[in-house]
């Protein structure tokens, strides 16, 4: 008895001995990552559930999964000295790629596969509308559009608030608008439009072509034309039955929006509009009009806050960045603009309405040929505030008026005088210089409501032509100091606050 007990025991000593031996020749071929390789079934879910668990000790990367299958014959790796990361690695919230993956991956959806033609004739709209609605059900998936083909797509709303959060428009063809009215119907307010979305990211190498030209022809001047021009060139007074589209590229009640690396040019009116948008990046981009071609606003912001726009260039026939109403926590810079009419705050107050716009920090600008440089304006009647804005290191080369506070503005050939205004403070100039052709300064304030805390530092600008005489510096109801010599004097600013029996905000103010 105790003999086969014996014997029985020494045999199961020698089996969990020989099974320590093999885990052991197991863990060492896992160590040694260039001669691994992908089991299968259960192989591979044990594999993972020791990743888990921070159990493996492997040093070398392993092959990628695609749709949960291995690749097949994957390729030694060398060896690394980081840990793999796990088989299945979170998505994060803003991917990138520089090259998207192939359309046959289960978060692409490829415009071409659900029917485009991408010849610049057919109307590929429906297919585009069928792929977003493929992409928006899949979160952090990517719409596709291919390069080398030509999309014609009409007017299209790529709409929340269903859909799946961090999708990515992938543009890397052209994209190109429909040039009859018939295509367009009445009262559209966009072309592309991206509605109710929550990371919502468009990037690539592609073009977006509004081909606005044909809407250029004969505009209708009663419709806004810029009030600084009177100084500059002569009214008209064109009709047409029709207004052009706008805008090319519109954002409406999204959160953390991206738009970087695209062009978009000729749209008939403002080029990219984000309109109650919280949390927008705009950089890389490309923006190209002919400078003559009315209303057409580079970046159109509208109640919009926590806003960057950098690393751009911006050419076109009316404001480079044109910022409205409700927009707070506005930051651009390192952006060329011209042609254009500058990087404007306003209009605001028309039609006695309340504006509120604060915190904005434009820096880093290059300005070339544009019709102002910085500008404030307002409408008389209006109320609110601007407050709290910073124009710092502007380059103006062949610029008309550089620095400009109208709060008289009207795009009409007369408006009527109204006494109420918004109210403007804060507002600080450093280090603007250059040359410009007409006039260097023009603030023209309110007689009710005159700007205070204007502060003006290094200021150099010069006429192109030293020998013509130009218009000098002009100032009305503009009050704060000058920190530094300017040249030229501006000795029109008057210095301190205004009398104590003039109001200095707005009875109805923002804040």
């Amino acid at each position: 008895m105790m003999r086969g007990l014996s014997f029985r025991s020494l045999a199961f000593l020698f089996l969990i001995a020989f099974l320590v031996w093999s885990a052991s020749f197991d863990t060492c071929n896992a160590r040694r990552g260039r001669h691994w390789r992908h089991g299968r079934g259960s192989n591979s879910v044990s594999l993972s559930k020791k990743n888990n668990k921070g159990n493996s000790h492997r040093k070398g990367g392993h092959p990628n999964h695609h749709n949960g299958k291995p690749k097949p014959k994957p390729k030694p790796k060398a060896p690394s000295h980081n840990k793999s990361p796990p088989l299945a690695p979170a998505v994060p919230t803003k991917p990138v790629y520089d090259v998207p993956p192939p359309s046959h991956h289960s978060s692409v959806f490829n415009v071409k596969d659900f029917g485009a033609k991408g010849n610049g004739v057919s109307d590929d709209t429906k297919a585009f509308e069928a792929a977003w609605a493929a992409a928006c059900k899949v979160e952090a998936s990517i719409m596709m559009v291919p390069a080398e083909s030509v999309f014609l797509v009409g007017p299209i709303s790529f709409s929340g608030p269903y859909c799946q959060a961090n999708i990515i428009f992938q543009l890397d063809g052209t994209v190109i608008a429909p040039t009859g009215s018939k295509d367009w119907g009445k009262g559209l307010l966009w072309w592309l439009d991206f509605t109710k979305l929550k990371g919502i990211t468009i990037q690539g190498k592609g073009i977006i072509d509004g081909r606005g030209s044909v809407w250029w022809q004969d505009y209708p001047y009663d419709d806004p034309i810029d009030d600084e021009s009177k100084l500059i060139i002569p009214l008209h007074n064109n009709t047409l039955p029709y207004k052009p589209p706008t805008p090319a590229l519109r954002f409406y009640g999204s959160f953390n929006v991206t738009v970087t690396g695209i062009t978009i040019q000729n749209s008939p009116q403002c080029h990219l509009k984000f309109d109650n948008c919280i949390g927008v990046v705009v950089h890389d981009v490309s923006v190209s009009s002919p400078g003559d071609s009315p209303n057409t606003d580079g970046i159109h912001l509208q109640n919009s806050k926590d806003v960057l726009i950098h690393t751009s260039n911006l050419a076109c026939g009316d404001d480079c960045v044109s910022i409205q109403t409700g927009c707070s926590n506005v930051y651009v810079h390192n952006v060329n603009c011209g042609p254009g009419h500058g990087i404007s705050i306003g209009s605001l107050g028309k039609d006695n309405t309340k504006a509120c716009v604060s915190n904005i920090t434009v820096r880093d600008v290059m300005m070339h040929n544009t019709m102002n440089g910085v500008r404030i304006k307002t409408w008389q009647g209006g109320s609110g505030s601007v407050q709290g804005v910073l124009f710092s290191n502007i380059q103006v080369s062949e610029v008309q008026l550089p620095i400009v506070i109208d709060q008289f503005y009207c795009d009409k050939s007369t408006c009527k005088n109204q006494t109420s205004a918004v109210a403007l403070s804060g507002i600080t100039y450093e280090r603007v210089k250059g040359t410009y052709t007409v006039k260097p300064v023009h603030f023209a304030c309110s007689d009710s409501l005159p700007c205070v805390d204007v502060t003006l530092s290094v200021i150099e600008l010069k006429p192109v032509q030293e020998r013509y005489h130009m218009y000098d510096p002009y100032c009305w109801q503009a009050f704060g100091e000058s920190t530094t010599p300017t040249h030229p004097p501006i000795a029109c600013l008057q210095t301190g606050k205004p009398p104590s029996n003039r109001p200095q905000s707005s009875p109805d103010a923002c804040f």
